[in-house]
């Protein structure tokens, strides 16, 4: 079954499962055994890992189970706390996997610098910056990131696992009080949308010039100077994948190391 559903991170230790703590997967598995009757939650697998306090309006998951998607859809509904929404149950097409078959990953980063803060009603998923930022700055040093590269100097590096990543897109517009960073990639790993924004933040304050975001790539370890941003101004806000008859291909490709020859 695919799962499409979005959720409010603010009271979760982030999507994966942690004895004791609250998670999404967690919350998810729990109710997934119990409408199903079953005796062991299933696995669920979802596109995109998020960290403790991030959103998500468009994370997908999936999970084997046998079930009218209908049926299940309805009794998740049912059971699932209201920070979490399933947007959708469907039979998922051969060869889907969430995490493998995807193609990119598009997240918001939203801050404001106005000097009141945020829009109370809106505080629990927009951070509030103190100084002034330059969004043309921040976006020239953002042309510098794009591509694929060896992002280490952003990452919380996992043993054995590649940072290479292909950045799609890292552009920030100003709305009103709202500075909105959209970042799509390929894949992200861990850490690595929060770590590129304290890139971006420390140009747009003036204190780096432009350069500084190519000179931190390159160093391919992560630098004091860059900061990782609080957690509650990000949102997954899509997953992309591709046509079914492409979903094996894409699934095999996935799963080679980027760093293999």
């Amino acid at each position: 079954m695919r799962i499409d559903l979005a959720y409010d991170g603010t009271d979760f230790r982030g999507w994966a499962t942690q004895p004791g703590l609250r998670t999404v997967q967690g919350e998810l598995e729990r109710a997934l055994a119990t409408v199903l009757r079953l005796s062991e939650p299933p696995p669920v697998t979802c596109a995109g890992r998020t960290d403790a306090g991030v959103h998500a309006r468009g994370q997908v998951a999936h999970v084997d189970v046998e079930s009218h998607p209908g049926v299940l859809e309805r009794r998740l509904r049912r059971i699932l706390t209201p920070d979490i929404r399933i947007k959708s149950v469907t039979a998922a097409p051969a060869h889907f996997d969430a995490r493998f078959a995807a193609l990119e990953r598009r997240y918001i980063y939203r801050m404001t610098d106005h000097p009141a803060g945020p829009d109370p009603l809106t505080r629990r998923m927009i951070v509030a910056h103190p100084r002034p930022l330059d969004i043309d700055l921040m976006n020239a040093a953002a042309q510098r990131l794009l591509g694929e590269h060896d992002f280490a100097a952003f990452c919380k590096q996992r043993e054995g696992a590649t940072t290479v990543r292909t950045l799609l897109d890292l552009r920030t517009i100003r709305g009103g009080e709202t500075l909105a960073t959209t970042v799509r990639a390929d894949a992200f790993c861990h850490s690595m949308v929060r770590s590129l924004m304290g890139c971006l933040v420390a140009v747009g304050e003036r204190r780096y010039p432009p350069e500084f975001a190519a000179e931190i790539l390159a160093g391919r370890e992560r630098d004091p100077r860059v900061k990782v941003m609080p957690p509650h101004g990000l949102v997954l806000e899509e997953v992309r994948y591709p046509a079914d008859d492409q979903l094996a291909e894409r699934v095999q490709q996935s799963r080679r190391r980027r760093d293999e020859p």
